[in-house]
């Protein structure tokens, strides 16, 4: 006989520092995964939440077992594997702030397709950067003319030199390492939204885990919010409820609190 008394929850998890733990050596604990598993056997939805572009996450979702995600910091999703939509960043803000960096000397690289590559027309940028997060093509005949569509860029920059980029405070940006900057969208719940609205489930039903500073815009009063234990203080300060450290069983603990599992 059908649970008339169940109410369908929208989980969404941060993935480093949230679901998996470790460094190097990053692994999800096995009460996280168990905790999951128990959720989706009750007929939850779950779904990774991350600031990475599709195309690079995809595979790691596919590795932990999940078919949904909010990806490209909330604005793209994928429901049962499948791409529904990604929103690439606002066109005329991205410009002008490559042409400053042109102006003025700094290297960039920019993603126009949902891809594991980036382009840049400068082999300054992969000098200055000497990253390896992602393959970077150098391309002198990269014309911002010709390119509709920017979904990600990547400033070649350090701290100390980033605030003469005056168009940097136009668009969403973050830092994961010296060299250089992401620009990128960094508002998970716009994602979290989009797949609500997919399904036309009202937003209370969502409940969202993080850590980390690019998980603020997704705690929300519309939802639950569970900050980890391990997470940033500001995070703590907006949360519902503030669960154990992750590698501390952190997720499996708030679900149990909850009487979700």
């Amino acid at each position: 006989m059908e649970n008339t008394n169940f109410r369908k929850r929208y989980f969404f998890f941060d993935i480093d520092g949230t679901l998996a733990v470790g460094n190097p050596g990053r692994y999800i604990p096995k009460s996280a995964k168990d905790a999951i598993e128990k959720l989706e056997s009750q007929g939850h939805f779950c779904a990774i939440a991350t600031g990475r572009s599709q195309a690079m996450a995809f595979d790691y979702c596919q590795e932990i077992g999940f078919k949904n995600m909010v990806s490209d910091g909330g604005n793209g999703i994928t429901i049962d594997n499948k791409l529904i939509k990604i929103d690439p960043l606002e066109r005329e803000s991205v410009v002008k702030l490559l042409e400053e960096c042109d102006e003025k000397g700094f290297a960039w690289a920019i993603s126009y397709d949902n891809s594991k590559v980036r382009y840049t027309k400068s082999s300054k940028f992969v000098e200055n950067t000497k990253d390896t997060y992602m393959k970077t093509i150098v391309d002198e005949n990269l014309d911002l003319d010709k390119i509709d569509i920017i979904y990600k860029a990547y400033i070649a920059c350090t701290v100390e030199n980033e605030g003469q980029i005056e168009n940097l405070q136009n668009v969403p940006f973050a830092r994961y390492q010296d060299a250089y900057v992401f620009v990128e969208p960094d508002d998970k719940s716009v994602g979290i939204k989009s797949i609500l609205d997919y399904y036309h489930a009202p937003y209370e039903d969502a409940v969202v885990f993080g850590d980390n500073k690019n998980d603020l815009k997704m705690f929300r009063d519309e939802w639950t919010s569970i900050a980890m234990g391990n997470a940033i203080d500001e995070l703590k300060e907006r949360a519902t409820f503030v669960t154990k450290d992750a590698v501390d069983d952190g997720i499996a603990y708030a679900c149990k609190h909850f009487n979700w599992i």
